[in-house]
């Protein structure tokens, strides 16, 4: 094989071509994502230009294909597929109904429901673009070539990853799963999500609307946990409170408490804002100056199954966006050094647990070597540069301006590490003024996430599920890899930098270019709204849906299992909905895929294989 490395490289697939086939709803993603890396479209024909707004939503293609060539790289190639042959999982709809996403996010309402963003796609469509990067990493790094291949229920898994170690753990949840949540609602009618992450800013800011204090009390700890949950029974008298009051109001007791308040903005003032902007951004960092004395780090070979084996990750995260980066890198065969305060991460601690340990923080971390490091200590900081030294990525979600202020920031762990990745995954990249906290739902609240997870007809309301800080870590793993690689090609150490605000960009984004056009962009009304059956709930397929919705009296009086066969001897698509996660294990559309951690708790597959 040439040598893939060129002087003249400034994107990570600048000289390599694309040839690209299947379900549009993913591999419109996958080329989105490899133009904007610099690869090409091969031969006219081929996705050159903005993905179509009108692409229908249920596409009877169930497999893809994608082949990079060029740059001195032997031929690259991804397989993507909604699910195993046979499995009746044939679109997004049947996706998140079997992989339990409409089970997690209709807990909020009491009953399972479609989100009408195609999320499971999006994801697949990253993960294929990660597969393609780590398989030309290893290339690069003197690997045979190997073909990649990924599936969306195995994404769908992956995204739910959290609630399902939840479900098989050895405890129950600490607050009581009932449907019930935000946003709430001024006395003007503005619907507004409300973020703290401090019990007492909590209590101040309810005790400033003169909220009654049982509610509160009571409120606190359903609020606290729904990011775990996926719902929020809430005290009404909370409701009722933001009520009685004019947004104004509720503003400046926000404001004096040191809350955050986001009115919901829908997808068209979105549109109208939007800048166009790419998930992540990467620059190269200056060349180093040619040391003789500097010794050359020797590092296990790479294999098929393990492209970044022998690549160093330190990762400093928080929560879930940039702890769900490193474990992407980690299944790809990197050492990931995770980085906690003194006492360790007070997330293990979360309940519920598995032999000891939070079953969500096994989600996140499992595999992980640790250390304790107080990074406002100049002592610790020193060893905190010993272990970026021998590091090939360092990876971290502080707050803005945290890592400058404490010395951490890309330009003085590349005095140390001149060839470093050094990866930011934050809420904003800095690209919204005056931008509330950075988390989940308050970013879906800004940028019409909470319109666009809704068919028309229904109030708009953020999904109570973590999507954003999921695409966020798949975000902020493909643009780690994209950095490694343009490394490997150029010599040059990278900063990259992702965001959920990119992530929320990428889930929209089908919805903005209709809110652009001056189309409806919304999905039509009862949109992937699952069926009752007599013992639980159908989702039919998007193409047949309107089809299957006419028969829903005769679904409702069949066992599940019944009306599903029944649908799919007359041709249609459906599937049974996932209801109970803890059941996945057993589920045989999933056969052999779900395992046990060496804590007990339940494991996904890893998203992507490599043949």
């Amino acid at each position: 094989m040439a040598s893939p490395v060129t002087t003249r490289t400034v994107r990570p697939l600048d000289t390599l071509r694309f040839d690209i086939s299947g379900p549009p709803q993913i591999t419109e993603v996958v080329a989105d994502h490899l133009r904007l890396l610099g690869a090409q479209p091969e031969g006219p024909g081929r996705p050159s230009g903005p993905p179509s707004a009108t692409a229908p939503a249920g596409h009877t293609a169930t497999a893809g294909h994608t082949v990079l060539t060029g740059g001195g790289f032997a031929p690259a190639e991804a397989a993507t597929r909604w699910a195993a042959p046979g499995s009746g999982i044939a679109d997004e709809a049947t996706v998140q109904a079997a992989s339990g996403i409409m089970a997690v996010h209709g807990r909020r309402d009491g009953a399972p429901r479609g989100l009408a963003a195609d999320y499971a796609a999006t994801a697949t469509g990253i993960l294929t673009v990660q597969g393609l990067l780590a398989g030309l990493l290893a290339q690069a790094r003197g690997c045979a070539p190997a073909r990649t291949a990924t599936r969306a229920d195995h994404a769908g898994l992956l995204a739910v990853s959290q609630y399902l170690a939840a479900a098989g753990a050895d405890e129950a949840e600490a607050v009581t799963a009932a449907p019930g949540g935000p946003p709430f609602t001024s006395a003007e009618g503005l619907l507004f999500e409300l973020e703290t992450l401090d019990a007492g800013v909590w209590a101040a800011f309810w005790r400033a609307l003169d909220a009654p204090a049982d509610a509160l009390r009571a409120g606190w700890r359903p609020f606290q946990f729904r990011y775990a949950t996926a719902c929020a029974p809430l005290p009404d008298a909370l409701h009722r409170t933001t009520r009685a009051h004019a947004f104004e109001r509720i503003r400046q007791a926000a404001a004096a408490a040191g809350a955050d308040v986001c009115v919901l903005r829908t997808l068209a003032e979105r549109a109208a804002e939007h800048d166009g902007a790419a998930p992540w951004t990467l620059e190269q960092l200056p060349a180093p100056p040619a040391d003789p004395e500097t010794p050359v780090r020797r590092r296990p070979a790479p294999s098929p199954g393990r492209p970044l084996a022998g690549l160093t990750v330190v990762e400093a995260g928080r929560r879930i966006q940039a702890p769900l980066a490193a474990h992407l890198l980690g299944l790809l065969g990197a050492e990931v050094i995770r980085v906690e305060p003194p006492g360790g991460d007070p997330l293990r601690g979360m309940p519920p647990a598995c032999s000891g340990t939070s079953a969500r923080w096994l989600a996140l971390n499992r595999g992980k070597q640790a250390v304790e490091i107080d990074i406002k200590a100049p002592g610790d900081r020193h060893r905190l540069y010993e272990l970026v030294a021998g590091a090939d990525v360092f990876l971290h979600n502080w707050a803005p301006g945290k890592a400058a202020g404490l010395g951490l920031d890309a330009e003085h762990l590349t005095a140390v590490q001149p060839a470093l990745v050094y990866a930011y995954t934050s809420g904003w990249a800095g690209r919204i003024g005056d931008a509330p906290l950075g988390t989940d739902f308050m970013v879906q609240a800004r940028t019409g996430v909470g319109e666009a997870v809704r068919p028309d007809g229904e109030p708009p309301a953020p999904s109570l599920m973590t999507l954003l800080d999921v695409l966020g870590g798949l975000t902020g793993a493909e643009a780690v890899l994209a950095g490694l690689l343009l490394r490997e090609r150029t010599g040059r150490g990278v900063r990259v930098d992702s965001s959920l605000l990119g992530a929320a960009d990428l889930l929209t984004a089908p919805a903005l270019r209709r809110a652009a056009a001056g189309g409806e962009p919304r999905r039509p009304a009862g949109f992937r709204r699952p069926l009752p059956t007599a013992d639980g709930w159908i989702a039919a397929g998007d193409a047949c849906a309107a089809v299957v919705a006419a028969v829903a009296d005769a679904v409702r009086e069949l066992p599940t299992d019944e009306a599903v066969h029944r649908l799919q001897a007359r041709g249609l698509t459906a599937a049974a909905v996932t209801t109970d996660l803890a059941a996945l294990h057993h589920d045989p559309r999933f056969a052999g895929s779900i395992g046990l951690d060496a804590h007990g708790a339940p494991a996904v597959p890893d998203p992507w294989s490599f043949v």
